[in-house]
């Protein structure tokens, strides 16, 4: 879908980047922020350090000089004790936008994202919005076998997915209170809005995926858990599921295309199903 045009008001959208033990990563995900197309005012961003034992805090700190010379204040707030739904909720509890974007540390955005983005959600309807994934080439084998098929998926190919990064209006935010204590968080909120609510605008994003077959299998399965927990907890919002299926057509074409990503991608599948369970989880890098 392509982002409504006309933007009737001055917006400011509230940038919240949980961030824990993310202090290799938030340099490059704040100075790609820092690069957006747009004016002062238009921005503020609010790094949530969650339970660091890292420079992750201090890293961030490093920015605020080059976002206040744009207009863009940067806050960074510390909490001691990890979690991203309570990070998001602190984020939430200190931002001052019309609209918010989630945005995960790892993530580096263009910098005609953030504008399109607005544009997209400069409405009184609630909306929901992303960019165009991008998933840099890993470098491990398992990761980039597994990445050539996961792009091919319809969840990646259709609809908005919305990894590692989502943006709502204020009238789409006000569909929940709090985030709640769940593992999906931004598949609560995806499903939060019907299929015509969401847009995905043309400006892409770098999202990595996880390095190495292990990780593969551990993020798979604390995807699968959070899932499992939206359809236990919240049923009604399984009316806004558009998952579509993967044609056996084009299932087969596309395992001729990539058959070793096809053969990491079900075996990675095969171990969650019957590997044993965990509730472990690690970013992998």
């Amino acid at each position: 879908m392509t982002p409504e045009k006309s933007v009737s008001y001055t917006l400011m959208i509230s940038v919240i980047i949980p961030a824990n033990n993310e202090g290799p990563m938030i340099g490059a995900c704040l100075s790609a922020l820092l690069a957006s197309d747009l004016p002062q005012g238009a921005m503020e961003i609010l790094v949530v350090a969650n339970g660091c034992s890292d420079d992750t805090a201090t890293r961030a700190r490093g920015s605020e000089t080059q976002a206040a010379a744009k207009g863009w204040p940067l806050t960074v707030i510390e909490l001691p004790e990890g979690g991203k739904l309570g990070a998001l909720n602190a984020g939430d509890a200190a931002a001052k936008g019309d609209c918010r974007a989630y945005l995960d540390a790892d993530v580096v955005v263009s910098p005609e994202l953030m504008q399109q983005l607005m544009q997209a959600l400069a409405t009184d309807t609630p909306r929901y919005a992303s960019g165009r994934v991008n998933i840099p080439k890993p470098v491990r084998w398992a990761s980039r076998a597994y990445r050539a098929f996961y792009l091919t998926v319809p969840f990646m190919t259709e609809g908005v997915p919305g990894c590692g990064l989502f943006a709502v209006n204020a009238a789409g935010r006000a569909r929940w209170g709090v985030f709640p204590d769940i593992i999906s968080d931004d598949t609560f909120v995806r499903l939060s809005f019907a299929p015509g609510e969401r847009i995905g605008v043309d400006a892409p994003y770098d999202w990595p995926l996880v390095e190495g077959f292990g990780n593969l299998v551990r993020v798979r399965r604390r995807q699968d858990i959070g899932v499992a927990e939206i359809v236990s907890r919240y049923p009604d919002l399984l009316k806004n599921d558009d998952k579509r299926s993967y044609g056996a057509g084009r299932l087969v074409v596309n395992i001729l295309r990539h058959p070793q990503g096809f053969f990491l991608y079900a075996l990675v599948a095969l171990m969650v199903k019957f590997g044993k369970n965990s509730s472990s989880w690690s970013r992998g890098r």
